[in-house]
C-alpha cells in the first residue's frame, strides 16, 4: 500500500515556462564556458571547433532531459529505453575529450535540475582546474604525437633531418621504413612530440627545404587510421 500511495508523488511534475527558460538560459552561458575553456585548453589543430559547438548542445540538451524527467519515475525509464536504442559510430580518443564530455553533462545535470549558483561555480571552477592542467604539460604530452611521414631520396651517407628533429622536438623514433619509392627513395615514418604546438610549422616547413625529402605529412594520432 505504502508504494502505491507514493506513486502519484513518483509522477508528480512541476514545470513552468519561466523555469524552462530560466534553465536552459543557465545552460546555455556555462556551455558557452566549456567550449571556451576547451578551447582555451585544447592544442589540438583537429576537429576543435566542431567539438567546442558540440559540447554547447550537450549542456543544452542534458538541461531539458533533466527537466522533463524531473521527479516522473515513468518518463525516467522511458528515457532509458529511448536511449538504449542509440549507437554512437565515433570514437572518442582522446581522454582529454571524454573529460569535457562529462563536464558539459555535469553542468547540464545541474542547471536542469534547479542548481544554478552550482552550475556556475562548477563551471567556473572546473574550467580553471582544467585549463590549468593542460597549460602545465601534465596532460598535454600525448596529445602533442604526430605521425611524421615523407619520402627522402639519400644524397650520401648523412641524414638531414635528424637535426631539424632535435631543435623542433622533443623525442622522435622511426616507426616505418620502406625502400622502392620513385627514384630509389625511402618512406619514413617516425613518432614526434613537438617541444611547442606552434613549431608544428616551422618543422614542416623546414623539412620541404632539405634536398631529397618530398611527400611531407604530419598528422595527429585521429587523423590517421
Amino acid at each position: 500500500m505504502g508504494l502505491v500511495q507514493d506513486l502519484p508523488s513518483l509522477t508528480a511534475v512541476h514545470l513552468t515556462g519561466a523555469a524552462i527558460v530560466r534553465g536552459l538560459t543557465i545552460a546555455l552561458v556555462c556551455g558557452l564556458l566549456v567550449s571556451w575553456f576547451y578551447r582555451w585548453a585544447n592544442r589540438r589543430l583537429s576537429q576543435t571547433e566542431t567539438f567546442a559547438q558540440a559540447l554547447v548542445a550537450l549542456t543544452l540538451i542534458t538541461a531539458l532531459v533533466i527537466m522533463v524527467i524531473e521527479n516522473n519515475l515513468a518518463r525516467a525509464f522511458g528515457l532509458v529505453g529511448t536511449m538504449s536504442i542509440i549507437r554512437f559510430r565515433t570514437a572518442v580518443k582522446d581522454v582529454f575529450d571524454i573529460v569535457f564530455i562529462f563536464y558539459s553533462l555535469s553542468v547540464g545535470l545541474a542547471a536542469g535540475g534547479g542548481f544554478p549558483i552550482a552550475a556556475a561555480t562548477g563551471t567556473l571552477f572546473i574550467g580553471v582546474v582544467l585549463v590549468a592542467l593542460s597549460r602545465s604539460g601534465r596532460w598535454t604530452g600525448a596529445r602533442r604525437e604526430y605521425l611524421l611521414r615523407f619520402a627522402y631520396t639519400p644524397t650520401g651517407d648523412t641524414t638531414p633531418y635528424v637535426p631539424i628533429f632535435e631543435r623542433y622536438c622533443q623525442r622522435h623514433h622511426l616507426v616505418s621504413m620502406r625502400a622502392g619509392g620513385p627514384g630509389g627513395a625511402l618512406e619514413l615514418g617516425f613518432y614526434v612530440v613537438l617541444r611547442d604546438e606552434p613549431r608544428r610549422e616551422p618543422m614542416v616547413a623546414a623539412l620541404r627545404q632539405l634536398p631529397g625529402v618530398t611527400g611531407i605529412q604530419l598528422l595527429h594520432d585521429d587523423e590517421y587510421p
